[in-house]
């Protein structure tokens, strides 16, 4: 064997074509793009396309919606804070805010806070502030003899002069009418 016999084994080095470098190449003016259209162009991302006819992702039903409005609460049932407490995860002499469930791993980030659920039961008598309460849990904690606290406070959205708009004036002056029937 000498040294123009060595070669790679066959299919292992493929040959990168040099395109536009002249006619006599083969690959030169239009480099092996064909002429004009979509694909001649640089960066072509075509990817559904479908020859005019109306796109598969088009022609299926729309289903559902995302609600931009939602509120994004982390839930806690009071049965895993029981569970904390008898495992000692958390302490239920002292205040129980949502910075401390978190650290006690029972409830995840979210936007808008934890919101306590009654699913299961309590027996330990608890002081807790969380975001939001349902009525069940808070029945429960103060059965057990705890207090429950909500901190949330609905966000008013104000136009472009800093009013607040035709609904959040509305619903505060039906809240105030309330209060006065109250009273």
């Amino acid at each position: 064997m000498k040294l123009n016999q060595i070669a790679n084994n066959p299919g292992a080095h493929k040959h990168k074509h040099k395109v536009g470098r002249g006619s006599s190449s083969g690959l030169g003016k239009t480099s092996g793009r064909g002429v004009k259209g979509a694909k001649a162009r640089t960066g072509n991302g075509i990817y559904g396309f479908e020859g005019g006819q109306m796109p598969l992702h088009m022609r299926m039903p729309k289903r559902g919606f995302r609600n931009i409005f939602a509120k994004d609460f982390s839930e806690v049932n009071i049965s895993r804070i029981q569970k904390a407490i008898d495992n000692k995860k958390l302490d239920a002499k002292t205040k129980i805010t949502e910075e401390v469930l978190r650290k006690a791993g029972l409830a995840h980030k979210s936007k808008d806070g934890i919101r306590l659920l009654g699913k299961g039961a309590i027996t330990a008598k608890i002081d807790i502030e969380v975001a939001g309460v349902s009525a069940g849990a808070k029945e429960a904690v103060e059965k057990a003899g705890g207090t429950v606290t909500t901190t949330y406070v609905k966000k008013v959205y104000n136009n472009k002069k800093g009013e607040p708009g035709k609904r959040q004036t509305r619903r505060t002056e039906s809240a105030k009418k309330r209060e006065a029937r109250k009273a």
